[in-house]
């Protein structure tokens, strides 16, 4: 097994699917539903049990390599479980760094966590189709104390109260989960939403434009999603890069440099471009997207290593929050002044 970031990617032969979230459109209270942070990582699956302790993302590509004090961890569980959860690196503010995240296998800056927000097995027995609460209470009682393996807690009903202290913190934004719902291997559903504080979306890299003045390497990042057999251009960021980070990605595109734009059509950009082959997924942070399809003032915010090109087929564009209680409930949701029942928090 290679490592993610190595050239020859290699996905494990069996591997679990997560389940995935829709993106919601605004907060929102409800008594069947649950709030858990929305972390800036990578989500991962562990199985750790009798045999080989695995650690992957949702494609199947391993993170040992890469994480190897998450996989010793692991080990050290002493449980034989399947575990859904997120890898995450907290920076010297105490917040996620998606940066220090990426480049944690080669720095060793910032702690390194995984937060296990689900279960799908236990001693080889799918728990899958029992309610989410029972689940994590199953996970809860299973997971021993680990200073790098964390249980996510959650909030019943009081999805407003979670977003307005996810916004007080400046994270990336909550998931919202429907209490009773089952764990549907390899599915996007509405029964789990994320909704954003930051507006973010992955992006395929399709060439860089020349540097000016002092800066080195490149100027911008051009930005594209595949849209079937086509390349849609989205806009491009020359802001949120590092000297390092420039250095990195640079490195990254020289083996993809090719002579012709992967677009079918010409697009906006008012420079000199080498383009590349649109392999590279990248996390973009904007403020909106334009009726053409641009994304406003966006920022890199790093390279996604577990994800491809394929995947990245879409902008993210929120459904109505709204819309999906009512369609359960058949009647409008109401808003408590519940006070949750658990206390989120970041590492401290």
């Amino acid at each position: 097994m290679r490592s993610v970031r190595s050239k020859g990617k290699e996905k494990l032969t069996s591997f679990h699917k997560p389940m995935l979230a829709t993106l919601g459109d605004q907060p929102f209270n409800d008594p069947e539903w649950i709030f858990e942070i929305k972390w800036d990582g990578y989500r991962a699956i562990a199985q750790v049990g009798s045999s080989e302790v695995q650690l992957y993302s949702r494609n199947g590509l391993s993170f040992k390599p890469l994480y190897p004090s998450l996989a010793e961890a692991l080990t050290k569980l002493k449980i034989d479980a399947v575990l859904d959860g997120e890898i995450v690196v907290f920076n010297e503010d105490n917040k996620p760094d998606f940066q220090q995240l990426q480049q944690f296998g080669d720095v060793q800056k910032g702690k390194l966590m995984y937060y296990v927000f689900d279960c799908l097995y236990v001693k080889g027995k799918s728990i899958m189709d029992k309610p989410l609460l029972e689940r994590k209470e199953i996970l809860k009682r299973l997971l021993p104390e680990n200073e790098m393996i964390r249980y996510a807690d959650h909030v019943e009903e009081n999805g407003l109260d979670v977003f307005q202290r996810v916004k007080g913190m400046d994270l990336e934004g909550m998931i919202a989960k429907r209490s009773s719902s089952k764990y549907k291997i390899g599915t996007r559903t509405s029964d789990w939403l994320k909704i954003k504080n930051h507006n973010t979306q992955e992006a395929i890299i399709a060439g860089y434009t020349e540097p000016r003045g002092s800066r080195k390497f490149f100027g911008a990042l051009v930005l594209a999603i595949q849209q079937g057999s086509e390349l849609v251009y989205i806009g491009h960021t020359g802001t949120g890069f590092s000297d390092q980070t420039l250095r990195e990605v640079f490195e990254k595109l020289q083996p993809l440099v090719r002579k012709k734009s992967p677009f079918s059509k010409k697009v906006p950009v008012k420079a000199n471009v080498t383009w590349v082959a649109p392999k590279l997924v990248c996390n973009i942070k904007y403020s909106e997207i334009t009726q053409g399809g641009i994304l406003r003032h966006p920022v890199f915010l790093g390279l996604r290593i577990d994800k491809n090109a394929r995947e990245t087929n879409q902008l993210d564009q929120p459904i109505s929050t709204k819309r999906v209680i009512e369609k359960s409930h058949r009647k409008p949701v109401k808003k408590t002044s519940l006070k949750p029942k658990t206390t989120l928090k970041t590492e401290s």
